[in-house]
């Protein structure tokens, strides 16, 4: 057995060596491979940032309470006298003002994007004193809140980042009428961040929507207070709601789009792989023809073929490796909190995130270049192996 180790690292050395002599095609097929893995974690990243903006904007112990049958805010509704039910059901954690509950609305508002200048959908919310304690991490990070009874807006930093106006001191048309922004608040990342906050009651206002609300935002006392929260909700016969954990409702908004962003990142990562696989083939035979004598006079020497195969495969997992962790590299450099909105296709509003090159993303981008490495390999090396040992020597 140490004698085949030997005779492995005996051929590795002499292929190693001659790398200098194949600069140019073994540059070729490790940045090839490098590009794979660049764009499939580039493109996984944004998926992945996606959804962790939406995942990051709900926990165990908080919920979201809909109109029976809506998938989205957008198509919810309730009455003030249905949101007092809800907001005194059991299970929802209370403090010295009374009930952690927020009866809020939710309408759709243009504002062009600072980077093209176009026109996007942006959600402003219409919230009660409570909802910044129905979310997580949410603070004011400039500027002060909005008086209750006012004309004025807070901004998530995502939002303010994205879209042009939205600075402390700038200002939204709300109708005829231009609303100022006196605060930018941070939501830990979250959907939320994505938003433009008001007063309720004064959105309700200025979109002649009376003492309507399209859904409530509550507070549990704990996680496991969520099934009698729910239970109570559901047999009250003069409800008729849909009640979710608010990481569930984030999960659910951000499965189309994920799936798509993941499924587009595999196809065009598969097919970029398919000509760098090619790339590989090339180097490896280019290696194999140029180094013919060399592996003819160490099979006649007594060197294995399995140590020939072994050591070939083992030159472009090599190469694949170096190739895997410059894209990995490359991608976490050009795309990790790089940020960037999208469409949620479930509210049709803008969504402020920011890419995620996470540890298991580049893992998998070297889970594919080892594949290549492999794949390009093992036909070279099993022609090396193969050779005839009395014609290769002849061919010299």
């Amino acid at each position: 057995m140490f004698n085949w180790f030997s005779q492995i690292a005996a051929i590795a050395r002499f292929g190693l060596l001659s790398i200098p002599q194949r600069r140019g095609s073994v540059a070729a097929t490790v940045f090839g491979i490098a590009g794979v893995v660049a764009v499939l974690v580039g493109v996984l990243s944004i998926g992945t940032g996606f959804r962790r903006a939406m995942m990051a904007s709900g926990s165990p112990d908080a919920a979201i309470v809909l109109r029976s049958g809506a998938d989205t805010e957008m198509v919810s509704g309730f009455g003030r006298s249905e949101t007092r039910l809800i907001a005194d059901a059991p299970g929802v954690a209370r403090n010295a003002t009374g009930p952690l509950a927020s009866s809020e609305l939710f309408v759709m508002i243009n504002l062009p994007k600072r980077s093209t200048g176009t026109d996007a959908n942006v959600p402003l919310r219409g919230v009660e004193a409570a909802a910044p304690a129905v979310r997580d991490n949410l603070r004011l990070v400039s500027g002060r809140m909005f008086e209750w009874g006012r004309n004025e807006v807070i901004v998530g930093a995502g939002a303010a980042k994205e879209f042009a106006g939205l600075e402390v001191g700038g200002s939204l048309k709300v109708g005829s009428e231009s609303w100022p922004v006196v605060g930018v608040f941070e939501a830990g990342g979250g959907v939320a961040e994505s938003e433009v906050w008001t007063d309720a009651k004064v959105l309700q206002q200025a979109y002649h929507r009376g003492d309507s609300f399209q859904s409530v935002y509550v507070r549990l006392a704990s996680a496991g207070a969520f099934q009698e929260f729910k239970d109570a909700l559901t047999a009250n016969p003069q409800l008729s709601v849909k009640v979710l954990r608010q990481s569930d409702h984030y999960a659910e908004q951000s499965e189309a789009i994920t799936r798509l962003i993941t499924s587009l990142g595999y196809l065009i990562a598969f097919l970029m792989a398919v000509g760098a696989v090619f790339g590989a083939l090339n180097t490896m035979y280019s290696a194999v023809a140029s180094r013919t004598r060399e592996i003819a006079t160490l099979r006649a020497l007594g060197f294995g073929r399995s140590a020939v195969i072994v050591a070939l495969l083992a030159e472009s997992l090599m190469l694949a490796l170096v190739g895997g962790a410059i894209g990995g590299g490359a991608a976490f450099i050009a795309f990790n909190n790089l940020h960037a909105a999208t469409m949620n296709w479930q509210s049709f509003s803008q969504v402020v995130f920011a890419f995620a090159v996470t540890p298991a993303l580049l893992v998998q981008g070297i889970v594919w270049a080892t594949f290549i490495g492999l794949i390009g390999g093992l036909l070279p090396a099993i022609r090396a192996a193969r050779l005839p040992i009395a014609s290769a020597l002849r061919e010299l």
